[in-house]
């Protein structure tokens, strides 16, 4: 029997389930009646600025906290009454590497898989499987000191594989890398899951967040604010926008009068773009507009909809924009990690 099998999500429940969660730090309310779900071998993706709360909640969930209120189980273990039985299903990848510099990437990884309680024979095999499955091989007799920051990440992440969790957590594990490293690691997450692995990952980027997350959680001050799949943030934003494209440039504007005596209000003539932008709020005004302009004779070169993309969804429902690329991170922000630690 695996250990995943031996956990409390067979079944297909929740993976990790969080109800009224409560983190004080002073008088700030780090975490603050957080509710949320993490289905069984899917990927959550955690959304918030820098202080939202992000990494208090992955603590808390990783046993490296102990909440003040509420309750929390993750892979069928309480998170504060069986802390030591859930640590042996999970993993946990951090903002920063936390492996041993002065240790070579082999014994890094032997070291935790001992105190996994793996057998010094299968503690040697498996650190050889991670380090060829991370391309680390080459450099596996090399000090971690010594890698670049890609390989350390990478060396950081199998760390957190050793001991094949039922759950990992992802607390910005991007940040920083170089697109091609970046690209890596989101291959290795994707294979993961396909292995059967439940990911909560934290993240900023909302390119990472489209390609890994089955679901979104946006966190602000401490409180879940909106939750659903990319696309129902983006329509609960904002909507859709209707985009026509005349054949004939010049009825950009005849165009917008028509559909405003349709009585659907807001189209507006993208003269640069050569588009109408019609605001719509369902099928129904939709389907008005293309009847006027068939009936009224207009020749349309093209026609879409388009919905807000996940940065404008972030910025409505923070008021903050996303972050930039990793390794741009612009003048003045912080690390969640430092902000919370002075909080």
């Amino acid at each position: 029997m695996t250990r995943r099998q031996t956990t409390g999500t067979a079944g297909g429940g929740p993976a990790v389930e969080v109800r009224g969660l409560v983190k004080h730090f002073g008088d700030t309310r780090a975490v603050d009646g957080v509710d949320l779900e993490v289905r069984e071998g899917t990927v959550l993706g955690v959304l918030g600025p820098n202080g939202a709360g992000k990494t208090t909640l992955v603590r808390c969930l990783a046993t490296l906290l102990v909440p003040d209120a509420g309750t929390a189980t993750v892979a069928g273990y309480d998170v504060v009454r069986q802390p030591r039985s859930l640590r042996r299903v999970i993993g946990l990848t951090g903002q920063y590497a936390s492996v041993d510099e002065k240790l070579s990437g082999r014994e890094n990884l032997y070291l935790i898989g001992r105190l996994l309680d793996l057998s010094r024979a299968d503690a040697r095999r498996r650190a050889d499987e991670l380090l060829e499955r991370f391309s680390l091989t080459g450099a596996a007799g090399r000090p971690a000191g010594q890698y670049s920051g890609g390989m350390r990440r990478r060396l950081d992440l199998a760390a957190s594989l050793i001991g094949r969790p039922a759950v990992l957590f992802l607390d910005e594990p991007t940040t920083g890398l170089d697109p091609r490293t970046r690209n890596e690691v989101w291959d290795e997450v994707e294979r993961m899951v396909g292995d059967g692995t439940t990911v909560l990952l934290t993240t900023q980027y909302m390119e990472e967040a489209e390609r890994l997350a089955d679901e979104l959680a946006v966190i602000d001050r401490g409180r879940v604010t909106a939750g659903g799949g990319a696309e129902e943030l983006k329509a609960r934003v904002g909507g859709r926008t209707l985009r026509i494209r005349p054949a004939d440039p010049g009825e950009l504007h005849r165009m917008v009068g028509a559909i405003a005596q349709a009585g659907v209000g807001g189209a507006v003539a993208d003269t640069a773009e050569g588009v109408v932008n019609v605001p719509i709020s369902g099928d129904e005004q939709l389907t008005a507009v293309i009847a006027v302009l068939a009936g009224r004779g207009f020749a349309i070169a093209g026609i879409d909809t388009h919905l807000p993309s996940l940065d404008e969804v972030f910025l409505a429902l923070t008021g903050q924009k996303a972050s930039a690329p990793p390794g741009e991170r612009r003048p003045g922000e912080h690390h969640e990690e430092y902000e919370e630690a002075v909080a």
